[in-house]
């Protein structure tokens, strides 16, 4: 019955949406006839808006339920579409209490080419502290950086992987390095890659 109930919502939420597109297309064309141009961009970027939304909650459903025993609290779940500076943020958290891990994915990044620019000169993306090394995720080369809790003395790590413009983000409190490669490994990066392009 549960599974019924989601179905259904899955259904009703795709129809609603798609609702919403073809009524801001319709309203996006009706303006461009009349010349209304500002209106016609408006309806257009509720458009995209609608596009990201869907693609956001795609890429939800392709991320892992379980990284190692730490469980997705999918209660915690966002899908955000923002025609300004960022297109699609998704937001997903992984366990509770001291070791967690999060995964935040953002269209249109502006860290997007910072992180191509470590990624590019490699005396760079390797510091000689060992805090930031280049590692290849599924093919696909990222940054992983780690960091030092000053309270607790524990090894936090940050996983960045640039997907064209889309930057995806793991991080994971209370871990190691063979950890956090591992929890990396577990993202299907080649399919998000296929859906953000």
């Amino acid at each position: 019955m549960k599974k019924l109930f989601i179905l259904i919502f899955s259904f009703a939420t795709v129809a609603l949406q798609a609702q919403d597109f073809n009524k801001n297309l319709a309203s996006a064309r009706t303006a461009y006839s009349a010349g209304n141009l500002e209106d016609a961009r408006f309806a257009m970027q509720q458009m995209m808006n609608d596009i990201d939304l869907l693609v956001g909650k795609e890429i939800l459903n392709l991320l892992p339920t379980k990284m190692d025993a730490l469980s997705a609290n999918t209660k915690e779940d966002n899908v955000t579409a923002n025609t300004g500076l960022a297109g699609v943020l998704i937001h997903r958290t992984y366990g509770t209490g001291e070791k967690t891990a999060q995964i935040d994915i953002m269209g249109n990044s502006p860290l997007v080419a910072s992180i191509n620019a470590i990624l590019s000169i490699p005396f760079i993306g390797n510091s000689s502290d060992g805090t930031q090394k280049v590692i290849k995720v599924q093919g696909y080369k990222g940054v992983m950086q780690k960091s030092v809790n000053t309270e607790t003395n524990k090894e936090n790590f940050t996983v960045q992987v640039p997907l064209n413009s889309t930057l995806l983000t793991l991080t994971i409190n209370d871990s190691n390095e063979a950890d956090a490669q591992r929890l990396a490994g577990t993202i299907p990066v080649t399919e998000i890659a296929k859906l953000v392009q």
